[in-house]
């Protein structure tokens, strides 16, 4: 589970518009140079009947032929039903109210879609190409960006920071198209009238399927955290954008379905742990197919999840058994479910190849409060562990500790030098009790609760020695007393 803190979400869309002609529209009927074998047939035709797209008088809809940056402006519009009867002036010296893409254009760059060139002009009968088609379509539809430094692009062509790079991992992470070869996107290559068409399409079918959590939903400016949890990692993508060009606030959360599947998502005004449900809000993440698509639906919910109480075994014998009570002595459990080297929240766990044995083991904790676990080895060896699981929001896991029982322990200087007497801190006997027998060097130590200190030697001979550190540690009725010696570094 992978939490993630924005630091800065950097939004790059550059506005450059996608091709289309705006003759008459074709209602059921066929173009003659649309045969249905073609890949962009079912998109054409589909984006003609709901009068999107039209063809030419003579019956023709020429595939082929380039499509230009006014004539996508307007396509775009209608496909995202904009308003384009209020607008202002277009901005751009070349784009006059004569033109007939005048008020698509004008619409289109007040909302940010679209932007012109450096020197004022929008270029309205340019061709269009494979990159400014990607970038109006990931704005003009508020697609998720993906972040290009953490996700791999395909293509040796487009190169980050080049402009409209995110936006073409964009479209294809998300499946609307591919490149022109398996390495090579063509970014500047310009696109027709028959590819324009399937990238609409192909583009309108993402993102009907793509739910969009919004931070204003719950009267939030932004996302501080958000993290998603998924037994099986591929149930979905989470992304987090904003709504404005190169704003670095988190104020909304894409959720792109990938298979059917639960998961889990939460999100947080703050990351705290406030219980205050205002702060944080957490869902079910659920995919199922339906009509042969993917629907993603979300569950709000205060569920917390089954949470692994890693338990560190290393340099004792393989676990044969392990029973579970409260911390009051109610047995739960006289043999308890456990998994042997768990990969959930242990970074070193490992069996080790000289023992062949274990260095952790994990059992479930589905309710917080604390608990004795009792670890039974091959050996006859029998072992407590204390177990504390805390309800920490907005998380669906709990905060779990786990700490071995070691009621006391001993620490011991040899005979060759007598360290001289030992000197306590004032209220040390609260925290452990300390006991020397006569004038030797070995230090007795019993632990009575949580706590810290050390064990001072003002007389001691060692010029490198320091004093002893205590350390107890408690959960519940289970103690741990560590004790250990403090030199002087050396370099």
């Amino acid at each position: 589970m992978k939490k993630r803190l924005f630091a800065g979400l950097s939004v790059l869309v550059l506005a450059c518009t996608l091709p289309m002609t705006n003759t008459f529209a074709v209602s059921g009927k066929q173009f003659s140079d649309v045969p249905s074998s073609k890949y962009f047939a079912e998109a054409v035709y589909d984006l003609a009947e709901r009068n999107i797209i039209g063809g030419y008088p003579d019956g023709t809809f020429k595939p082929g032929n380039s499509i230009t940056r006014g004539q996508a402006a307007a396509i775009i519009a209608k496909l995202i039903k904009l308003d384009t009867d209020n607008v202002k002036s277009s901005a751009f010296k070349d784009v006059t109210k004569g033109n007939g893409y005048y008020k698509a254009i004008a619409a289109m760059a007040e909302k940010g879609i679209i932007r012109g060139y450096e020197d004022g002009r929008f270029g309205p009968n340019d061709p269009i190409t494979r990159g400014q088609m990607a970038s109006i379509l990931v704005k003009a539809f508020d697609l998720p960006r993906y972040d290009f430094s953490s996700n791999k692009s395909p293509f040796q062509d487009v190169k980050r920071g080049t402009g409209h790079d995110p936006n073409i991992l964009s479209i294809y992470r998300l499946g609307i198209t591919g490149g022109t070869s398996a390495d090579k996107f063509s970014p500047n290559v310009s696109i027709t009238r028959g590819q324009a068409a399937k990238m609409m399409k192909a583009t309108e079918e993402a993102k009907s399927q793509i739910v969009t959590l919004r931070a204003s939903d719950y009267k939030w400016e932004e996302f501080k955290m958000y993290d998603s949890y998924q037994e099986d990692t591929n149930l979905f993508h989470s992304v987090a954008g904003s709504n404005e060009l190169n704003d670095k606030k988190a104020d909304k959360i894409h959720l792109v379905p990938v298979k059917e599947g639960t998961g889990t998502l939460q999100a947080a005004l703050v990351y705290s742990g406030n219980p205050d449900k205002k702060y944080y809000r957490k869902f079910y993440v659920h995919v199922k197919e339906v009509n042969g698509k993917l629907k993603l639906t979300l569950e709000e919910t205060q569920d917390f999840l089954t949470t692994p109480a890693i338990i560190d075994v290393k340099g004792k014998k393989d676990v044969q058994n392990i029973s579970l009570s409260t911390m009051d002595g109610e047995k739960l459990s006289d043999s308890i479910a456990f998994e042997k080297c768990p990969t959930y929240g242990s970074s070193d766990c490992y069996k080790s190849e000289s023992t062949n044995e274990y260095n952790t083991v994990q059992i479930g904790i589905d309710k917080p409060g604390q608990y004795i676990a009792t670890l039974r080895f091959v050996d006859g060896e029998e072992v407590r562990y204390g177990i504390e699981a805390v309800s920490l929001t907005p998380s669906f896991r709990y905060s779990v500790r786990t700490l071995e029982e070691k009621p006391t322990a001993t620490i011991d200087f040899g005979t060759e030098d007598y360290m001289g007497k030992h000197v306590l801190p004032a209220d040390s006997d609260k925290i452990a009790t300390v006991t020397r027998e006569g004038e030797t060097n070995l230090l007795r130590i019993e632990g009575k609760k949580y706590g810290h200190f050390y064990i001072k030697f003002p007389d001691h001979k060692k010029t490198n020695f320091i004093d002893v550190g205590v350390k107890v540690g408690q959960i519940g009725s289970i103690i741990n007393v560590n004790a250990y010696k403090n030199y002087e570094e050396t370099y």
